[in-house]
């Protein structure tokens, strides 16, 4: 199961926690986009459990927009860099 979680105190923080896959990446892009343009946006990965193909390509193009991951997972970190080589 898929949780999120926002805080904001002067930055915008995202919780993310259990498995985040291609059925939960519509909701999340969604609460994304809603954030304000130029809006410091953090995605806290502590409690990210499981990511799918999708969800690897959909945190990839967050950190390229500029939101920052912190703690995310050392296996997820891979899996983003080998994508990276793919393309």
């Amino acid at each position: 199961m898929l949780m999120i979680q926002r805080t904001a105190n002067g930055e915008v923080t995202f919780a993310v926690s259990g498995r985040l896959d291609v059925a939960g990446l519509r909701q999340f892009s969604e609460m994304l986009a809603r954030e304000p343009v130029g809006a410091a946006v953090t995605l806290e990965l502590k409690e990210l459990l499981l990511v799918d193909r999708d969800a690897v390509d959909f945190l990839r193009a967050c950190e390229g927009r500029g939101v920052a991951l912190r703690n995310c997972p050392p296996y997820v970190r891979m899996w983003m860099a080998s994508r990276g080589e793919q393309t």
